[in-house]
């Protein structure tokens, strides 16, 4: 429906997945409109192209020629402009639904796991731009080689993003599917980690016969949902015994190279601008996608050589007076404990400062003591308060942030709890020393904290001599 539509009007344009979509939209002849709750860069953006948006959701905004609306995952469905659309029989699509139904017009590729799907995604298009295949994509990240977070190509291979968060990913049928890794997670919604599982092998049996299923191999989650998958499957890890497999991986400050074997036998050695093995698994999933469409692995290792990351990711925002300053979007336990880890490699000999704002009241209290054993490469820890999202009153009664300081100075790590971000880049600026790293890390509005720090003024201790 949304393929044909000549007039689309889109609730939550501006986030990264609804302004991707709109963009493909925009570029493919439809009239999109639509409204957002601020007038972000995006949403100026989209604007330019021609979208017709409105700040503010009111009911007088959805226009009568309007065919379909769709809304971002974040709109309820008492929303005043959903309801007016309902009322006048329009079909409401979701994020996830309007993903699916563009999917199908294109050759699809989705990405999916617990962790690494924002830089697999982002990899992998950067790979088959760099061959010319010029792919359509949407990821769930800022990418500057890639020009932002969404981009229209004249190919026909959509590259995106596969949330298991709700089952949204049962929304797509893929040609090539990704599963990176299958943890416990979303656990406000999912029952168990049987019941994540069983819906990755869903999600993997919705692969037609005639696609691929790239897996973890080292994974024994991903292995046991692949399972199910009738398609052919291809596999990735450390162990020998994958399909692609990295061997001999040596970790510099500024770099990761390693051996890239496929089927037994080395194609060459893989150099990647980006820090940790969790980098290097992101590198051979998404090389497995570029050889699938015929990518030479030649074009291949030039292009990940060339990759430099994506926003919020192990991102170096800056250094001031001797102290550098990273942001990432760590949000779970695994996710904390490489990136650190990645840090150690990164900068060694350095003093390493860790502010984690805990995402989600519910995530938290589920995974404590896994997150309270993550932080053991930070010398020290700083744990704002709960960004709390989608948390019940009840549920932000049950856990804190000083509840997660307790658990990891019982693990032995250096913790303090700092309620406000304000107040963190206060004592930060009173207590960071030439030399320093501070890395913030959270799915929150975390990243404000690390420009703040950049901006604030220093004490004359701070400044390098």
């Amino acid at each position: 429906m949304l393929r044909s539509a000549k007039h689309v009007y889109m609730i939550g344009i501006g986030g990264s997945g609804m302004s991707g979509i709109a963009r493909m939209l925009l570029a493919n002849g439809c009239a999109v409109g639509g409204s957002d709750s601020t007038l972000s860069p995006t949403v100026r953006y989209l604007q330019k192209l021609g979208a017709a948006v409105h700040i503010g959701h009111s009911a007088e905004n959805l226009p009568p020629q309007a065919e379909v609306v769709v809304r971002s995952e974040a709109v309820k469905m008492d929303n005043p402009e959903v309801v007016t659309a309902a009322s006048r029989g329009l079909r409401v699509m979701s994020y996830a639904q309007a993903l699916g139904d563009l999917m199908q017009s294109y050759r699809g590729v989705a990405v999916s796991g617990t962790h690494g799907k924002t830089t697999t995604t982002a990899m992998t298009t950067w790979i088959l731009s760099r061959a010319g295949l010029e792919p359509n994509f949407v990821v769930g990240g800022k990418v500057p080689l890639l020009g932002g977070s969404s981009g229209v190509g004249e190919g026909n291979i959509f590259v995106a993003e596969a949330c298991e968060y709700r089952r949204s990913f049962l929304n797509l049928v893929p040609e090539v599917a990704i599963i990176n890794n299958i943890e416990e997670d979303h656990l406000d919604y999912y029952k168990d980690l049987a019941e994540i599982i069983d819906t990755f092998g869903e999600f993997a049996s919705r692969i037609p016969k005639k696609g691929l299923l790239i897996v973890n191999g080292d994974d024994a989650n991903a292995v046991k949902a692949a399972r199910k998958a009738v398609c052919r499957r291809a596999t990735f890890g450390f162990s020998n015994k994958n399909d692609w497999h990295a061997a001999n991986i040596e970790n510099a400050p500024a770099s990761t190279s390693f051996e890239t074997c496929r089927n037994g036998k080395s194609i060459g050695r893989f150099r990647l601008q980006l820090s940790g093995e969790h980098n290097v698994m992101n590198a051979l999933a998404a090389a497995a996608v570029a050889d699938y469409f015929g990518v030479a692995k030649e074009d291949i290792v030039q292009a990940l050589s060339s990759f430099t990351g994506v926003g919020r990711r192990f991102e170096e925002l800056g250094e001031r007076d001797g102290v550098t300053v990273v942001t990432d979007y760590a949000h779970h336990p695994t996710a904390v404990r490489v990136t650190l880890k990645a840090a150690r490699t990164r900068f060694p000999g350095r003093r390493i400062w860790c502010v984690f704002q805990p995402h989600q009241c519910s995530r938290t209290r589920y995974l404590l003591k896994d997150f309270a054993r993550s932080f053991g490469d930070a010398d020290l820890i700083i744990i704002p308060d709960i960004f709390s999202v989608r948390d019940s009153a009840e549920e932000r009664k049950r856990i804190s942030s000083a509840d997660l300081v307790r658990e990891i100075k019982a693990h032995g790590g250096n913790a303090r709890y700092i309620a406000s971000l304000d107040e963190v880049v206060n004592h930060l600026v009173k207590n960071v020393q030439p030399g320093d790293v501070v890395m913030t890390m959270g799915a929150g509005n975390i990243d404000e904290l690390a420009e703040s720090l950049l901006a604030a003024p220093w004490p004359v201790h701070a400044v390098k001599p």
